[in-house]
This record gives structure tokens, sequence and C-alpha cells, in this order.
């Protein structure tokens, strides 16, 4: 360290510097204490990190790694997230409001295989042909009805993607292994087996370094393998597989994943993923604890209370009331006895006079020297106060959407304010989209078309086709988007106009204008070809004058609509994944009790 050693200052810290110290001490007194932190005796230049101020000399976060951050709290917060999730119905709703926002009710595919990158040069006839095939093929493998893309055979991939949001925003973490599967009849052999996040942990009494809550990770601290328990650590009905752990390893030896672990990285070197809500939490809870509190004072307002009081001791009062001699474990006969004593008294002071009223009010009679005191419960903040809204703001911001969309809320909302909450939570749901339910998908896809390819499912493929597997080819077959949920239209007249002059203005494409809506771009425009081409027969058929038409018509004659469009003969492709070629279990397992 440079400077100007300074006896004076030396002293003042305690002598002059050891033999192993640095030689001199900058006049700036800028060191390190025994934590290794730095120390700055005259003070901060910055007040944030003013450690003798009166409203931060108390405040001392941690400064740990990423991993230690986490991995302290991540079941107490995961247990809490899940909790709130099932048991709070604004919470689920935020939920359930940003699966719709990302993926919505069908993610559609929008393939876009890049014939310049693959051929040397563009064919975009064949990027069309190859688009749609690929499109009905998908869809028939993903959002079928056999749901042959799920290991276990009950979602969509739809379903699995809007899982892994809904993951990711609990958990700050989605997981699914990639299985092969040869029975059943299947016409392909790869399925995806959602995986809950609470069994990806380190087994027990392996105290590797190199892993990480379960992430078994590489000299460059990249994931190689993961460590997946055999059965939840709740599972007790499983027996031992609880404590059994499987090592799954991240990718084969040519780059095919094996696992898919998917979380947003807030840290460098960061393993584990945490969920978005996990700020919130103190929110959320104080917000339900006030509904029930605010539910219950309107509850007890709306029952009749009151106190009696006398000169009598209890006992006696409650003699005097009719009441038995019941014991305190006996309340609710006491309460039973307590109400028909009072009956009774009633009816022998006043001789049935009991349902005595004057202008429709009832007047009660009590034993001598004793007085009717009624009780009001004490009223806090209303439903629907600003305390509470301010509760819904923070919690709104923990899912990403407006507190108007949140709240369900619209009393104060016109045409500019509820567009600008629109396109803000817009922007928020794509960026989650691209991060996490993008990602999802485009895996899913990519294990699915490598295997297709290979097997010569595709009929849009030329007689020569480059290898999946050298350079960036299969980025280049595989290129795909993805059209998930529509972005809405708080005035569709307004809106429409306005896509109309980007459309004219060449601001914007079909394709952009379609994915605003949720629907495929290709597919829309089929679907208008195809009526217009039916609209025209019609058309025809009712033109009075036209006897030819008519003739045909009668004698059953149609005119056909054709997409014109040519397919070549199937192609040959390498096949990797025959089954006996194919590395049946490329994974090692690791037994730990």
């Amino acid at each position: 360290m440079g400077g100007i050693y300074d006896p004076e200052i030396a002293e003042l810290l305690g002598g002059p510097p050891s033999a192993s110290s640095d030689e001199s001490v900058p006049v700036s007194f800028q060191g390190a204490d025994r934590h290794g932190t730095d120390l700055m005796i005259v003070g901060d230049a910055y007040e944030g990190a003013n450690r003798f101020s009166h409203e931060l000399a108390s405040y001392v976060p941690s400064t740990r790694s990423p991993d230690q951050d986490i991995k302290p709290g991540k079941r107490t917060a995961d247990a809490r997230a899940r909790d709130l999730t099932r048991n709070d119905a604004n919470i689920q709703s935020g939920v359930r409001l940003r699966q719709d926002g990302v993926v919505g009710a069908m993610f559609l595919p929008n393939p876009r295989p890049n014939s310049e990158r693959l051929f040397g040069k563009e064919d975009v006839k064949w990027e069309d042909e190859h688009a749609d095939e690929i499109t009905d093929l998908w869809m028939a493998s993903a959002e079928g009805q056999n749901h042959w893309l799920d290991a276990g055979g009950r979602m969509t991939v739809t379903e699995m993607t809007r899982l892994a949001v809904e993951q990711d925003t609990v958990y700050g973490e989605s997981t699914a292994s990639v299985e092969w599967i040869k029975e059943g009849g299947r016409p392909f052999n790869t399925a995806i087996q959602m995986i809950d996040t609470d069994r990806l942990s380190s087994p027990l009494n392996n105290f590797d370094p190199k892993i990480s809550m379960g992430v078994e990770l590489g000299v460059r601290d990249q994931p190689i393998a993961y460590h997946i328990r055999m059965a939840h650590p709740s599972d007790w009905q499983r027996g031992m597989d609880a404590n059994r752990w499987k090592r799954i390893n991240a990718q084969l030896r040519w780059g095919r994943k094996q696992f898919i672990h998917i979380y947003t990285m807030h840290r460098p070197g960061q393993t584990r993923g945490m969920g978005t809500m996990v700020a919130a939490i103190p929110e959320m809870k104080m917000a339900r604890q006030f509904r029930e509190t605010v539910l219950q004072n309107a509850i007890l307002n709306a029952t009749y209370a009151a106190t009696i009081e006398s000169d009598l001791d209890p006992a006696a009062i409650f003699a005097k009331l009719g009441g038995t001699s019941a014991a305190p474990d006996e309340i609710q006969q006491a309460i039973y006895g307590y109400m028909a004593g009072y009956a009774n008294m009633l009816g022998s002071v006043v001789g049935g006079s009991n349902n005595l009223k004057m202008g429709g009010v009832k007047i009660p009679h009590l034993p001598p020297g004793s007085k009717l005191q009624l009780q009001g419960a004490g009223q806090g903040g209303p439903l629907g106060s600003e305390f509470e809204a301010s509760l819904n703001r923070v919690m709104a911001s923990a899912f990403g959407v407006s507190y108007e969309q949140f709240s369900r809320d619209y009393t104060k909302t016109n045409y500019s304010s509820g567009k600008m909450a629109s396109v803000e939570t817009y922007k928020a749901m794509m960026t989650i989209k691209r991060a996490v339910a993008d990602r999802f998908a485009s895996t899913v896809y990519r294990l699915w078309y490598e295997e297709m390819l290979n097997r010569g499912a595709f009929t849009t493929v030329k007689r020569v086709m480059p290898s999946f597997y050298e350079g960036f080819n299969a980025d280049w077959y595989c290129t795909i988007d993805w059209v998930g949920a529509s972005r809405g239209q708080v005035d569709e007249l307004k809106e429409t106009q306005a896509a109309i002059l980007r459309l004219n203005n060449g601001l914007s494409t079909l394709e952009e204008e379609n994915a605003r809506l949720g629907k495929n771009w290709r597919k829309s425009l089929k679907q208008l070809r195809q009526e217009q081409d039916w609209k025209k027969f019609y058309d025809v058929l009712q033109q009075p004058t036209d006897t030819t038409n008519q003739q045909n018509a009668a004698s059953g004659t149609k005119r056909e609509a054709s997409d014109g469009a040519h397919i070549p003969s199937p192609g040959t492709a390498e096949n990797m994944f025959a089954d006996s070629e194919y590395p049946e279990n490329d994974r090692e397992e690791a037994v730990n009790e």
C-alpha cells in the first residue's frame, strides 16, 4: 500500500508497523480491521455506509456469499411462500395473474428454422413448409390428449410451462429431469419429469465442497450434476426413498440436457434461486391478519353484547338469575342455565311483561341493584382503506403486476392510467416470459426436435441435411419464438386503429401484431385465406343470373381451395437415437442412507 509513513499517526494507531505489515501507512487512515473489512477513521464518503449515524448505527446486514445468503433461509422461505399461496386467496390470485400474463391458456410455437445458415442461401419456401410441419407435429406431441411429453402423462407442455412459472414465482426456480421412455407405444421416447424443488438437496453425510444445495459444480463452478431425493423429505410412507439420492448428469457427452434448472441469478456464483414473493412475505402476512381482524370486529359489532353490574357477588347474581351450580368446566350447562334462569326471573318480576315494548323497542328487566351495560367492539380501519391499499401495492410489486390487477379495484382508474398500468405489467410479463417460460419451453422443444429429426419424422427435409451436431446447426434448426398471453386491450377501437397505423407505416409486422393478441400469424393468415376461399365459393353459389354455376351447384360440383404447397419427398438423416444406439442411462446413482 502506497503513502508516506508518519510517526505521530503510527503512534495514534498503536505503534509502528510490524515487520510483516506494510512499511508505510497512508495518511487517510484507511486500512483493514480484523474481519477484513475496510476501516475509515475519518468517516465514510457514502452516507448510506455511515456506521455512526442514529438511523443506521444498528443496521448491519450480513456480508455472506450468494449461496450462504440463500441456504440458511431457503427452506423456511419456500415453506412460507407455499403456505400463503395455498391459503390466501389474494396471493393465489397473484400467482395465477403471473401465469396468465406470461403463458396464457395456450403457449403457441412459432418455429423459425434458419435456411441461410444451414444451407448457405435463403430458402423461404422450405422455412415455411418446415415450420408448418413442425407446428402440426408439436401440437400433436405437446398439446394432445395423450400428454406424450409429460413423463407422468398428466400435463401438456403449456401446463408444464405454467407450473414452471408458478415454481419460479414461489420458489425462485424450476426443476425437471429429462427421461427416455420406451414403453407404451410412444411415437417418441423423450419425456419431461417435473420435480419439486424440495427434492433438490445435498445427500446426507456428504460434505463435498463442490455440492451446494444439491448442485454439483465443476472447476469453473458450472453445474455438472444434480442430486435428487428419490422421494420428498416428508413422504415417510415411501420408506427409505426419502433418504436416498439419485445423481443426474447435467448433460450427455454430446450436449443433450438431462436436467432442467431455471432460475434468475442475482449475484455471480449463485447456485439456487429465491422466490420473488419472499421480499413481500411480511406484508402478505400482515394484510391477511388485517383482513381477519377487521372482519372479526364487524362480526362483533353485529352481535348483542352486554354486561351486568350488581352489588351481589357473582355466585349470588347467578343464582338469582336461575343459574345452576355447574362447575367451570361445565360451561355449556352453565350458559343454558343462565339463559333459562334469566327468562324465569323476568317472568316472575314483571309477570309476563317480558314482551313489553315502547315504540318497537324492547324494555328489559333486571334484579334490584343491577345495571345493564351495552358493550361495543372497537372498530379498526375498514376493508378497502388506504392502509390495505398500501399493502396491496407492495404485494402487487412482488408479482410484477399493477395494483389494479392485483386488488381488482378499478374505482380510481381511467383509460390513461389503466393503459399505463397495462403497459408496465406487459413489460414485466415479457421479461418473465423470456427468462422462465421461453427457456423452459425452448429446452423441451430442442430435446423433442433432436429426436424427431434423427427418427426421420419430418417429411419436409432436404435430401442432404447438415448434421445437427456440428457447430451452431442445432441452434439454426431449433430457433423458435413463443406466443404467450394476449396483451389485452383497454379500448379495442383505439388499439386496433393504432395497430393499423403501425402496419401501414412499417413500424410493426403481422407477426408482432398477432403476438400481441396471443395468436400465431401463420395460422391466422392460413385461416383467413381459407375463409376467403369459402366466401368466394358461397358468393358464386348465390349469383342468381349465373346459370353455369347454378347447374354446377345442382350437380354437386364444388370449387376446392388448395394451398398449392409442394412437399418434398422424405430425406435421410443420421439416426443417433436408434434404440440400440441411444445410451439407456448415461447417469449415475448415489445412495446415501
